[in-house]
C-alpha cells in the first residue's frame, strides 16, 4: 500500500499552499480516482506519491516505510509513473522507450538482456502494441504514444502505477480504449493505480474508489458510488450535474448541467 499522511506543499515563491493536510490510503489492488478542479493539486499529490516533490509537511509512506528511506532505484522498483504526456529527446524506438522501464533492475553499466527483453515485449503485446516495436516513438498517434509509455510502466513490474490525465487530448475511441486496458492490466496484474483525470464518467467507469480535492485539500474519499454524488460534485467544482446509474454502460453517468459559482 502507499500512504500519504497530513501532506502540505508550496512550491518555492508560492503565494499560496497547494495541498494541505492531505491523508490518503490506496489499498492494494485498487484503482483510485484523484478528481478536482484545475490547481486543486492533483498532479502535485501523485507528484508527492512518486517522490519526485518533497512535502513540506506530513509524510509518504511506501509498504509502511517512509519514502525518504527509499533509493531512488528501490522506490522506481516499485512506483512507476505515467505522465501525461511524454516527449522523447531522441529517435527511439517503441521497444527502446519500453526498455527504460526495466533500468531501475539493472546494475551500473549493466545492458538489458535476454530476461528484460522478454518482459518488455510481453509488456508491448498485453497492451496491444507488439507490432509497433520497431517503429519511431516519435511517429505513433496520440492513443498508440500513451499505451506504449503505458507498456514501459508495465515492464517496470512496479506494484503502483500513478497516472496524470491517461486520456487527455485522445479521441473518444482512443479514451474508451485506454480505460479498457487499465481495467485489464489491474485484473491481470493486480497493480495498485492512482488515475489522475479530469473525466468523471472516466472515473465512474474505472475507479473503484474516488478521491475528490478542492482547494488543496480532500473533500471526499470513498467508493466511487457512493462518492460521486451530486452534493459532492456541486461542492468539489461549483456545478450542478444529473448523475445516475447507467444500466447498458454498467456504471454512473455524471452530466452536468449548469455552475452554482
Amino acid at each position: 500500500m502507499i500512504e500519504a499522511r497530513g501532506l502540505s506543499f508550496t512550491y518555492p515563491r508560492g503565494e499560496r499552499t497547494v495541498l494541505r493536510d492531505v491523508s490518503v490510503a490506496l489499498r492494494h489492488g485498487a484503482i483510485v480516482g484523484l478528481l478536482g478542479p484545475n490547481g486543486c493539486g492533483k498532479t502535485t499529490l501523485l507528484k508527492l506519491l512518486s517522490g519526485m516533490l518533497t512535502p513540506q509537511g506530513g509524510q509518504v509512506l511506501l509498504g509502511g516505510q517512509p519514502l525518504p528511506t527509499l533509493t531512488r532505484r528501490e522506490i522506481a522498483r516499485r512506483v512507476a509513473v505515467v505522465p501525461q504526456e511524454t516527449h522523447a529527446m531522441f529517435d527511439f524506438t517503441v521497444l527502446d522507450i519500453v526498455l527504460m522501464g526495466r533500468y531501475p533492475h539493472l546494475g551500473p553499466f549493466e545492458l538489458e538482456g535476454p530476461a528484460d527483453l522478454e518482459i518488455a515485449h510481453g509488456a508491448l503485446e498485453a497492451t496491444g502494441t507488439g507490432q509497433l516495436a520497431g517503429r519511431p516513438f516519435g511517429s505513433l498517434s496520440g492513443g498508440e504514444k500513451q499505451r506504449v509509455v503505458i507498456a514501459g510502466a508495465l515492464a517496470q513490474a512496479a506494484d503502483v502505477m500513478l497516472l496524470d490525465e491517461p486520456t487527455a487530448s485522445l479521441d473518444l475511441a482512443y479514451q474508451l480504449e485506454v480505460a479498457a486496458l487499465l481495467r485489464h492490466l489491474n485484473a491481470t496484474h493486480r497493480t495498485t493505480m492512482a488515475v489522475c483525470t479530469h473525466d468523471l464518467n472516466m472515473a465512474a467507469a474505472l475507479c473503484d474508489e474516488v478521491v475528490l480535492l478542492r482547494d488543496g485539500a480532500v473533500l471526499a474519499h470513498g467508493a466511487t458510488p457512493e462518492t460521486i454524488t451530486v452534493d459532492n460534485i456541486r461542492a468539489t467544482y461549483g456545478v450542478t450535474a444529473d448523475v445516475h446509474f447507467h444500466a447498458e454502460a454498467g456504471h454512473l453517468a455524471v452530466v452536468p448541467i449548469a455552475r452554482t459559482s
